[in-house]
């Protein structure tokens, strides 16, 4: 299976897209620092999850996963922060905190599938 057809894979995606545009509204002096962090950490998610595909040792795809799963840690603490400094609606923040909760699980998913195995 390509990693593009995994189900976490399209739902970071979305997140990521979302990401984007709602940091396209963030104060001007926040370019590079909350919104320049919040895309990087989503678009690490997928990133991450590509290049632990084209590995070929089970180590090393865990390891990307695990990878993947630490952005989604801090892109949740980035919308939190973004929602206390009334850069996010509370509901808005909410809903992304509620995805990168969910792809997290869903990566922890993964490693405990690929590593109850061994």
């Amino acid at each position: 299976m390509l990693v593009q057809d995994m189900d976490v894979y399209k739902k970071a995606h979305n997140l990521t897209l979302n990401i984007y545009r709602l940091t396209s509204v963030f104060p001007q002096n926040e370019v590079y620092g909350l919104t320049s962090q919040m895309r990087r950490a989503a678009v690490s998610i997928n990133s991450n999850l590509a290049e632990g595909g084209a590995r070929r040792s089970l180590k090393d795809k865990i390891h990307f996963i695990i990878m993947a799963r630490g952005s989604v840690a801090e892109l949740e603490y980035q919308c939190m922060l973004a929602r206390d400094l009334q850069y996010l609606k509370s509901e808005v923040a909410q809903h992304l905190i509620c995805d990168a909760r969910q792809i997290g699980q869903m990566l922890s998913g993964i490693i405990k599938k690929h590593t109850s195995n061994e």
